[in-house]
């Protein structure tokens, strides 16, 4: 590695791994309010299908947003930011930062190329590889976010993210920590691969094309069209997966079960319930994240590097 710039050093699977968590992080601090404005307006349909009572009725970002400002306050947007980010440093170190190891994994030797076969099972491979690993953070994620629709009954109030684990899995049993981890291994299988495939494959051509370099510009663009194709196939998985999740015990015998009870009762455009926050949430969040995690690799080769020489 001698004369190399760090921009020119392949980063190690460690740099990677520890640059794709903190950077994840990073995008969830300032997205989370976006998320959490999806989440409601995802599961809002099912609160009109199940409860007489008047709740605040959700319209739009800034809408969703507002609301939940005046009723319950601002922290209310940053309800289960702890699991979320414990979440980021266990799902998208191993989804994204394990990914070039996984296409290596999957492409024959002797070839310089990786097919989009192969970077589609090696984002599938990466994406419910990490959620094995993460499903409980996610599950408290969800049910923190969801707050308001628990009602006055539910047992499920939690004083901190620690005790949402321990009473998820005293009332709910162990099981209840991994509840949808079906869909959501469906859901994250398809987002990686549209995030992956899609940032991976616009950056190269941008770069074999000689149409950008290697910096800002290219990640941004690349970034950009990454989260507009995740949220575009990844939305109705996502929404059964959220209204599965936060769902009390009984409720939904199976994601597939919930998947037809929603389009019975509110029709196919349940869907994509959300969408726009969606777009606007992943869109923000895969910019800010592979921008935060391509410099971060660069910030991390060069720290090994001057160790090495010193």
């Amino acid at each position: 590695m001698a004369g190399l710039k760090p921009s020119e050093v392949p980063p190690t699977t460690a740099v990677k791994f520890l640059g794709a968590g903190t950077a994840a992080c990073f995008a969830d601090l300032l997205t989370f309010p976006l998320d959490t404005a999806k989440v409601r307006l995802q599961i809002q349909g099912e609160k009109q299908a199940t409860q007489a009572a008047q709740r605040p009725q959700y319209r739009g970002v800034l809408g969703t947003i507002l609301t939940m400002v005046r009723t319950e306050g601002p922290r209310s947007l940053y309800s289960g930011l702890v699991a979320g980010l414990q979440r980021q440093m266990s799902f998208a170190s191993i989804r994204i930062g394990l990914y070039d190891s996984a296409k290596q994994l999957y492409t024959p030797k002797g070839c310089d190329y990786s097919s989009i076969t192969t970077r589609i099972l090696a984002g599938c491979t990466t994406g419910a590889m990490a959620v094995c690993c993460a499903q409980p953070t996610d599950v408290v994620k969800v049910r923190f976010q969801a707050g308001i629709y628990l009602g006055a009954a539910s047992n499920r109030k939690y004083s901190g993210t620690m005790d949402a684990y321990r009473t998820i899995a005293r009332e709910e049993g162990f099981r209840g920590l991994w509840k949808g981890t079906f869909p959501n291994i469906t859901r994250n299988s398809i987002v990686n691969c549209a995030e992956m495939v899609t940032y991976d494959i616009i950056k190269e051509k941008l770069l074999d094309y000689r149409l950008l370099t290697d910096n800002f510009p290219c990640h941004f663009i690349s970034a950009f069209g990454a989260g507009f194709c995740a949220t575009v196939v990844a939305s109705p998985v996502d929404v059964v997966k959220t209204r599965y999740m936060n769902s009390p015990p009984g409720r939904y015998r199976s994601p597939l079960d919930c998947m037809l009870k929603m389009v019975a009762r509110e029709g196919p455009m349940a869907f994509y319930k959300g969408f726009t926050p969606s777009f606007l949430r992943l869109g923000t969040w895969n910019v800010v994240m592979f921008v935060t995690y391509e410099q971060l690799k660069r910030a991390l080769m060069k720290v090994q590097m001057l160790r090495e020489s010193s």
